[in-house]
């Protein structure tokens, strides 16, 4: 196969995503319109449906606009040779292979940024503006942006930077090492990303003493789950949506809740939402996730380790002089459609976990409660209750409401 032919599949390839995003995304908003089903009919009132429908159109439109000119700038940058000049640069500053490829993917990851930034900004202070859910401000905005940078620039690049260095040592065997460094992160990041990362960009603080906490501490002990941890996140200075989740495992396991959550629901249907989490946990879904994830990474890393070492891959770029960064972009291009096929696999599983930590939710708390909990959330962040199915099935990792609440009922 020759350089040229591989191009011509990359290009293919990212059409074709192009495509089936555009595909369902216009079947998806065919049915923004639909009556509600009977099972809905008490989340909006025809105010707060006709607003619903307006922040759906107004999500459709601009994500047809930011997809079309993401394709569009990548595109341009392999038409016109953008990853050879660019590594050209690199190479005329230094010859050392790691410091090129850390340099050359914080150009490319910085500079994509700072273009799409407008897009962002856009999305953030006007479409979210408009429909009252925006609450960050224009400083908060760019200084979320330089955390980001900031924190993928050391950890990213210092993944990198050891993946490149075993490669450099050990050949076509760098996968293996690669996948015990990744796997030591993932384990280390499920367990401790509540305590180290997300004090970077919230605030968190204990759930006070009250009747809430006493709710959620005799449903602990009435389901024999031990959490002294149950924190509140300040999740309002950004936005008026509400969420809660669970982290880590072991001793680290912890509860966060959303202020937002707790100004939304009633203190029972707080527990219930918090039900809900404790299935995932007793059902061992964040340790089948992690091996799941785990297990693909291996799959990844091997895969890329027996493209790699062909120069190719590099050509196919226009990329003159093979390197490992250059063959891992062109790697990941052309893994799309198994990327593809891994996410619709994950969502699957994904789907099956919630229904699970539903009903998990349903037999130790109550179905009324959980069901009042999803409707509230989902009508104060003016989710789409009429997705299609085919929408559903690509795109969601959780049922749709309509869904949960049938499976709820039974």
């Amino acid at each position: 196969m020759t350089p040229q032919i591989i191009f011509y599949c990359i290009i293919a390839i990212l059409l074709i995503d192009f495509y089936i995003d555009t595909w369902l995304g216009y079947l998806n908003a065919k049915h923004y319109n639909d009556a509600l089903p009977t099972d809905l009919l008490d989340v909006y009132d025809v105010d707060a449906y006709k607003k619903s429908q307006a922040y759906k159109q107004a999500n459709y439109k601009f994500g047809k606009l930011s997809a079309l000119f993401s394709l569009a700038l990548t595109l341009v940058f392999l038409f016109f040779d953008g990853f050879q000049v660019l590594d050209t640069y690199m190479r005329s500053y230094t010859s050392n292979s790691i410091l090129i490829a850390l340099l050359f993917f914080g150009i490319i990851m910085i500079g994509s940024d700072l273009i799409t930034t407008p897009f962002s900004y856009y999305h953030t202070f006007v479409i979210e503006e408009k429909f009252g859910f925006n609450k960050t401000s224009k400083k908060l905005f760019f200084l979320d942006k330089l955390k980001g940078w900031l924190l993928g620039a050391l950890l990213g690049g210092s993944i990198l930077s050891i993946i490149i260095w075993f490669y450099n040592n050990s050949g076509t065997n760098f996968w293996l090492y690669a996948w015990g460094i990744v796997t030591v992160f993932s384990v280390f990041m499920n367990m401790f990303y509540a305590k180290l990362i997300v004090p970077l960009f919230n605030k968190q603080s204990p759930l006070p003493e009250g009747s809430l906490r006493t709710k959620i501490s005799n449903y602990a002990s009435s389901v024999g789950f031990k959490i002294d941890n149950i924190f509140v996140i300040d999740g309002s200075k950004r936005s008026t949506k509400a969420n809660a989740y669970f982290s880590g495992f072991g001793s680290q396991k912890r509860i966060t809740l959303y202020d937002t959550l707790i100004n939304d629901l009633t203190e029972d249907e707080i527990v219930a939402v918090l039900a809900h989490e404790v299935g995932h946990y007793k059902r061992k879904h964040i340790v089948y996730n992690l091996i799941i994830s785990i297990l693909i990474t291996g799959f990844t890393l091997w895969l890329l380790s027996v493209f790699i070492v062909n120069p190719i891959l590099s050509k196919a770029l226009g990329v003159s002089t093979p390197s490992f960064h250059i063959g891992m972009v062109a790697f990941g291009l052309l893994y799309s459609p198994i990327s593809q096929i891994t996410g619709l696999f994950m969502n699957i599983i994904s789907r099956k976990f919630e229904y699970q930590a539903d009903n998990y939710a349903k037999q130790t708390h109550n179905a009324a409660d959980l069901i009042n909990a999803l409707k509230k959330l989902s009508k104060n962040s003016l989710s789409n209750l009429t997705p299609h199915n085919w929408y559903v099935w690509y795109h969601y990792s959780h049922p749709s409401l309509l869904q949960r609440i049938v499976n709820l009922k039974k």
